[in-house]
């Protein structure tokens, strides 16, 4: 299940506050507008790739196997030019010396207008590589080197008894690859399952994955050579002479000890994705696997993404105080979101946020214009997204300074986060203003995974800057490698009633730092008695080498025998739930999104106790047509699931 935007958005913002005054909720649309490009009637772009060229046309790839050069793309009659044509699913496009470069489906290939018409009469192959036909080998780049190389990035293909199970059937798929201007190869990095983002920032190479077998949620890795990211699919090519990943596919499976998967004939039986067993975590596997890379920053998925796709860095004079942080598309639930980096101990680590949803088709591609505005392109044929429309060009631009967390830096004690603009000292002296709570992901190859060993954590103390644009929080209970949840949805802005536009972020605690720590005696204590809330996802999970969490109040809630009401709720009385539990990021009440509409669902006429069985355990044989699976649910728990059903099977009548 995932979100429909549209409505999380709101969702998001409706918490309720306690402060002590009226709140005003700011608005996306009133700091960042949506700008439909105007395109020739009759033109689909299903967007692949973007490239602002030096005179600040646009270039633009399509799925279609077409390319476009967009004159004067800012203003209010752009010109589209076709470039190029009859090429294959091209998914990205880059600039060169005078020529562009794109990813087809099985090279990359340099188109050259060399009688300077306006349109490529030279369509060079740099390199090929092979491919077996299945459907989801997609190619994605390419991304230019410092030395003027190439990178590209190539996804896996899919099982046959296992529709989820990533397979590399032919050389490089799940590899990145490193591809010269005279069409030399080199292996680069392997483990990649959906590698549909990847990026340079900085001179170095990021990518973003879809959560998937071996991938728990959407991410952003920083990859070097030699590098394994964690999806095994890949490893089947390492033993090549020219590799620089030395882990062998022998060696991994028999760390992860996949033969519990295997049936007495050798067939992978499907492992069941549940809460409470025992499993292994990524970081956990380090010590393994020493070439192992961890995220940098995760994307929870369901809620600031269910299909990451490409990372950019904010230039200078763009979007105000964001500018040097990196924003991420999202193509399943049309949306972008945003990661502060830092660095902490040698290591990388940051905080994500959501940024900006609502999105007319699924975000792919990103592209800055010369006047700081950023070009979106996108698309969902047999993808799905959250926005209505199959394809599209959009133009977002910055209106006004909103009143958000700039930034989350980890301390040797909690947090510290930073605002855009001061804040009320009476509202952000206040630990009620306050909640944080952590977990992790399994690594294991089922599709995806619940978020488990769920904790709430106890905020202690804060201490409010001097300037009002600092809170440094007192957290017990840190725990490095887990994602920690900062929600800081009392804090007001200074001389205003205003909340935070976006009032939680992700924290993704890799390293904790060195230094003093707070005492007791510099930080406000007071608690206007906001009550510790519990949170309704199952924390009884066990991670191997990781104690349960003992006093989890939703362990109760998950076992307690009593009696559940029949009666249908109310969608208010549902939603909390809805959204927590990441059902609207694939559904909508009326319409066919990612997944099927609820009211589609409530005419097959299923028992609430199938419904939760089916939350549980998907059959998506059962809804042909959807070319993205249901995960399983398992952190679900009956009683949630039961009120769920009653209020899905409402909407029959």
């Amino acid at each position: 299940m995932k979100y429909t935007f549209k409505t999380l958005a709101m969702l998001a913002l409706s918490f309720s506050f306690s402060t002590g005054f009226a709140q005003e909720t700011p608005k996306e649309e009133d700091f960042y507008k949506i700008n439909k490009v105007k395109t020739p009637e009759g033109t689909i772009l299903e967007v692949g790739g973007l490239v602002t060229l030096p005179n600040g046309n646009l270039g633009i790839s399509t799925r279609r196997g077409e390319v476009f050069i967009v004159e004067n793309p800012t203003s209010n009659r752009p010109y589209f030019r076709k470039f190029a044509s009859g090429l294959h699913e091209i998914l990205g496009l880059a600039y060169k010396d005078g020529a562009l470069y794109c990813a087809q489906r099985g090279e990359l290939t340099k188109l050259i207008d060399k009688n300077q018409d306006g349109k490529a009469d030279v369509y060079e192959t740099v390199y090929a590589w092979p491919l077996s036909g299945h459907y989801h080998e997609y190619s994605f780049g390419p991304k230019i080197a410092p030395d003027g190389s190439f990178f590209v990035t190539g996804n896996v293909a899919f099982g046959d008894e296992m529709w989820y199970r990533g397979e590399s059937r032919v050389p490089m798929r799940g590899w990145t690859m490193n591809i010269t201007e005279d069409g030399v190869m080199k292996p680069w990095a392997t483990g990649m399952r959906s590698p549909a983002g990847p990026g340079m920032i900085d001179g170095q190479l990021y990518y973003t994955d879809n959560q998937g077998d071996w991938v728990g949620s959407g991410a952003i890795w920083r990859i070097e050579k030699g590098d394994f990211i964690g999806h095994p699919a890949g490893l089947r090519w390492s033993g090549r002479a020219d590799s620089p990943v030395k882990l062998s596919e022998e060696f991994f499976r028999s760390k992860m000890d996949e033969r519990r998967n295997v049936d007495a004939n050798g067939r992978a039986i499907k492992p069941e994705n549940r809460v409470d067993e025992e499993f292994k975590t990524l970081f956990q596997m380090k010590k393994d696997f020493p070439m192992l890379r961890l995220p940098s920053v995760w994307l929870p998925y369901g809620i600031l993404g269910i299909s990451t796709s490409e990372p950019v860095k904010i230039p200078e004079g763009a979007f105000g105080p964001l500018a040097g942080q990196i924003l991420i598309g999202d193509q399943g639930m049309s949306i972008i979101s945003r990661v502060f980096m830092e660095t902490v101990n040698g290591v990388e680590q940051g905080a994500s946020f959501l940024f900006r949803s609502g999105f007319r088709s699924g975000v792919l591609r990103l592209g800055w214009g010369t006047d700081n505005s950023l070009f979106v392109g996108e698309t969902n044929r047999g993808w799905g997204s959250a926005g209505d429309a199959n394809e599209g060009l959009e133009r977002l631009t910055y209106t006004k300074n909103p009143f958000e967390m700039r930034a989350i830096r980890a301390m040797p004690d909690g947090f510290e986060i930073e605002f855009t603009s001061p804040v009320d000292r009476k509202s952000a002296e206040d630990l009620s203003s306050y909640d944080v709570e952590s977990y992790i992901y399994k690594y294991h190859p089922v599709y995806g995974s619940p978020p488990v060993n769920l904790e709430q954590l106890k905020v202690k103390g804060v201490k409010v800057s001097a300037d009002g644009l600092r809170a440094r929080l007192i957290v017990d209970n840190l725990r490095q490698y887990y994602i920690h949840t900062i929600k800081v949805d009392g804090v007001r802005e200074k001389g205003s009633s205003s909340a935070l536009l976006h009032p939680i972020g992700y924290y993704t605690l890799n390293s904790i730092p060195t230094g003093a720590k707070l005492s007791m005696s510099e930080v406000s204590t007071k608690n206007s008695g906001k009550s510790v809330k519990a949170s309704t996802t199952p924390s009884k999970t066990k991670a191997t080498g990781d104690k349960p969490n003992a006093d989890d109040p939703s362990a109760a809630v998950a076992s307690a025998d009593k009696p559940i009401s029949t009666a249908a709720p109310t969608y208010a009385q549902v939603k909390g739930l809805l959204t927590n539990y990441t059902c609207i990021a694939c559904h909508n009440a009326d319409k066919k999104q990612i997944g099927p509409a609820f009211r589609d669902i409530a005419k097959r006429k299923y028992s609430p106790e199938k419904i939760v069985s089916l939350i549980h355990n998907p059959q998506p044989q059962n809804w042909p047509g959807y070319s993205t699976e249901m995960p399983p649910m398992p952190q679900v728990t009956k009683a949630d699931g039961l009120k769920i059903a009653a209020w899905i099977n409402s909407l029959a009548k």
